[in-house]
Formats: structure tokens, sequence, C-alpha cells
């Protein structure tokens, strides 16, 4: 539970920074941030919870790169005018990859990386 609440409060974030200062993300609303950000942090948790071990920090982190890139380019470019390029969803899931890493030590560090359901 803390893994998504973390979630929930620091992805929109992220992607309002992405939006605002990263070319090729376009949102035309506040409110299609905060759809693809609870979308990004549920489905995030739920990789989390599958591939989130000790001594594999580095490669859930990877697949939380990868897998969050494709579901916001998706996910954003479903809404109705909003547009993500390629490289856009690139750099906004490396950038999600910053808040993952530091996410998944602190996790890890406090033992609670699978102690609570999804």
């Amino acid at each position: 539970m803390t893994s998504l609440i973390i979630k929930l409060i620091a992805i929109p974030i992220v992607l309002f920074v992405a939006a605002f200062f990263f070319p090729g993300v376009h949102f035309e609303s506040y409110w299609q941030i905060i759809v693809v950000g609870m979308t990004l942090a549920i489905l995030g948790v739920a990789v989390e919870y599958f591939v989130l071990r000790k001594g594999a920090l580095w490669i859930s982190v990877f697949i939380d790169v990868a897998v969050s890139g494709i579901i916001f380019y998706y996910a954003s470019n479903f809404q109705w005018e909003a547009s993500v390029t390629w490289f856009g969803a690139l750099l906004t899931s490396v950038f999600l990859g910053i808040l993952e890493f530091f996410t998944h030590r602190y996790l890890l560090a406090s033992h609670k990386a699978h102690s609570e359901p999804i």
C-alpha cells in the first residue's frame, strides 16, 4: 500500500513536469495527466509485486522503465487531444525510472516490498 500511495502522488507530478519540459509530450487538460498517472501507478504496483525482489533492484527498475514507457505512450495517445511521441515516452519513462529507483530502494530497505497486498 505504501508503494501505491507514493506512486499516486509522485507519478502525476512527474507527468506534469514532463508535459511542461519534454518535447513530444502534450496534454490538453490536467485531468488527462491524472488519469494516465493513476493508470501508471496501479499497473506499476502490479508489476512491482511480481518483479521487485531483494538483489534485483536494477532489473525491476529496467522492467518498470520499459513497461511504463509503453503504457504511457498508448494510454496518452488513447485520450482525446493528447499526444505523445515515442521519444517523449522514452524521456518520460526514464524520468519515471529515476523515481522508481528511489521508491524500490525505500521499499527494499524498509522490508515493505511484499509485506502488503496490492
